[in-house]
C-alpha cells in the first residue's frame, strides 16, 4: 500500500471521506400534526415576461420540506387572491387552512422586479407579516427562499434556513479513474456550483463565518494540504502543508484562525491553531493518543475534539488559555466528530449504539444524550445556522445519501443521491444579504 493510500485510509477512520451525488429531497419522518397552510400563486403585472421560476412553488416546497407544514394544492383552492383585500377568510376556513400567503410581482423600468407578499392568520382574519423586496432574474430563487424563511419564522418562532447553502464533495468514476469536485448548492439541492475540480481526493470542507470562503483538505502531489478558497473570486491558496498529515480544518468564530489536525512524520495526530494571516501555529494537545476532528465553541474560548487517549474515541474539550483537556462524553464507548450548535447549547456527534454508528446530540446543560438517526453507518453531522436542524451522511441500500433531522428528532428528511454516494456535508452560516 503506497503512502497516499495509507494516509487516505487513516483519515477515513476519523474524517469520513467524501463521495458523489446530486441532490433531491424526500421527507421520511414528520411530526404528528402539521400546520395547514396555503401559498397562493403570485400575481403579475400585465405584459410581464414569463419568469424563470415559480415563486409560490419554491416557497411551498421549502415549507413542505421542513416537515412542519401541509399545503393546500392549487386545484383545491376556492379562490386565488393576490392581495390581502381579495381574501375571503370563510373560504379558507372551510378548507381548514390556518395561514395563507399571497403576493404580486411587478416589473420596474430598469427591468428588475418588485415582489410583495402578505401572510394572513385565517382564524383571526389578520395580517401576520407583509414585506416588499427587489429582485432580478438571477435573484428570484433566493427571494423565494427568503420569503419562505420569513413565513417559517412567523409560524414557528424559529429562524428559517431555506436561504442557506450546503457544501459537499462528489467523485466521478470513469474508465477506472476517479475525479473529485467540491460543490456548493442551495439548501434545497438546486444551483450546484463547482468550487474546485481535482484528480486527487478532497475532504473536510469548512465554511468561514461570513460564508465567503471554504477551507478543505486536498491530496494534490500525493500529500495532504489545507487550502482556503474565496467563493466569489475563485482565489485559492495553500495555507498548511506541514510534513505528514494536514487535516480537519474548522474556522474560529471571528474567521481569523483555523483549528486543524497535524501529524508529523511519526504519524501522531494533535490539534493545532493556525493564524490565517501570519501562519503562526499554536499546539493545543500533547498526547501520544490520536487527537483530531477539532471544532470551536461559538464563544471562541474552547475547542472540542475527538481523542482515544482513554482507550476508545471520546469527545474532550480544552480551553484556549489552558493545556489541560477535559472529557465531555461518558455515555457509550464510542463518540466522535463533535460539532457545536451555533447557540452553544448542543453538541452533535457520531455515537456507537448497539453496533451501529448513529448521529446523537448532547445537551450541554442537562447532560442528556439523544439519538437522532437510525442508520447503521451515519456520520459527519453539521448544524444548520438556526441550531434547530442537522445534516449528516448515511447509507441506504448500498448508496450514500444525506439526511437532515431536527434537533428534537421529530422531523427527518432524506437528501437522496441520484447517481452515487455523497458524504461530509457541511451547512453554511446565514448568508449575507
Amino acid at each position: 500500500m503506497n503512502l497516499e493510500k495509507k494516509i487516505i485510509l487513516l483519515l477515513c477512520l476519523f474524517f469520513h471521506d467524501a463521495l458523489y451525488a446530486e441532490l433531491t429531497i424526500r421527507i421520511t419522518q414528520g411530526v404528528g400534526k402539521q400546520t395547514p397552510i396555503a401559498i397562493v400563486p403570485f400575481g403579475a403585472d400585465k405584459g410581464m415576461p414569463v419568469l424563470s421560476v415559480d415563486i409560490a412553488e419554491i416557497i411551498t416546497n421549502d415549507l413542505i420540506r421542513s416537515g412542519r407544514f401541509s399545503s393546500t394544492p392549487q386545484k383545491n383552492m376556492l379562490q386565488k387572491p393576490t392581495t390581502g383585500a381579495e381574501i375571503d377568510f370563510d373560504d379558507w376556513s372551510i378548507l381548514g387552512v390556518e395561514a395563507v400567503a399571497v403576493g404580486r410581482i411587478s416589473q420596474m423600468r430598469t427591468g428588475s422586479y418588485n415582489i410583495q407578499f402578505q401572510l394572513f392568520d385565517i382564524y383571526k382574519g389578520e395580517q401576520i407579516v407583509g414585506y416588499r423586496m427587489p429582485a432580478n432574474d438571477k435573484t428570484l430563487r433566493r427571494s423565494a427562499h427568503r420569503i419562505a424563511d420569513m413565513i417559517y419564522r412567523e409560524l414557528t418562532g424559529i429562524r428559517g434556513v431555506f436561504d442557506t447553502k450546503v457544501a459537499y464533495v462528489k467523485s466521478n468514476v470513469s474508465r477506472n479513474e476517479t475525479s473529485y469536485s467540491l460543490i456548493i448548492a442551495d439548501s434545497d439541492g438546486e444551483n450546484e456550483q463547482v468550487v474546485v475540480n481535482s484528480k486527487d481526493p478532497i475532504m473536510s470542507p469548512a465554511w468561514s463565518p461570513d460564508s465567503r470562503q471554504i477551507a478543505y483538505v486536498s491530496f494534490e502531489g500525493n500529500a495532504s494540504s489545507i487550502y482556503l478558497q474565496t467563493l466569489r473570486t475563485g482565489n485559492r491558496r495553500k495555507i498548511s502543508d506541514h510534513p505528514g498529515i494536514n487535516g480537519s480544518p474548522a474556522f474560529s468564530p471571528d474567521g481569523r484562525k483555523l483549528v486543524l489536525t497535524l501529524g508529523g512524520t511519526d504519524g501522531n495526530l494533535d490539534v493545532y491553531i493556525l493564524d490565517i494571516a501570519t501562519r503562526a501555529l499554536k499546539r493545543m494537545t500533547y498526547n501520544r493518543a490520536i487527537d483530531t476532528e477539532a471544532t470551536w465553541s461559538p464563544n471562541g474560548k474552547e475547542i472540542y475534539f475527538t481523542s482515544d487517549r482513554g482507550g476508545a474515541p471520546q469527545i474532550y474539550k480544552i480551553f484556549l488559555n489552558s493545556d489541560k483537556a477535559e472529557r465531555v462524553t461518558f455515555q457509550g464507548n464510542y463518540n466522535s466528530r463533535p460539532r457545536l450548535s451555533p447557540d452553544g447549547k448542543k453538541l452533535a456527534m457520531v455515537h456507537l449504539y448497539r453496533g451501529d454508528y448513529r448521529i446523537a446530540i448532547y445537551d450541554i446543560n442537562k447532560k442528556d444524550l439523544l439519538i437522532l438517526s437510525s442508520g447503521m453507518q451515519d456520520e459527519s453531522p453539521s448544524f444548520a445556522p438556526n441550531s434547530d436542524t442537522l445534516i449528516y451522511a448515511t447509507k441506504m441500500r448500498g448508496n450514500g445519501v444525506l439526511e437532515t433531522v431536527t434537533a428534537d428528532g421529530l422531523v427527518r428528511q432524506r437528501v437522496a443521491s441520484k447517481q452515487g454516494d455523497i458524504r461530509e456535508p457541511v451547512w453554511s452560516p446565514f448568508l449575507k444579504l
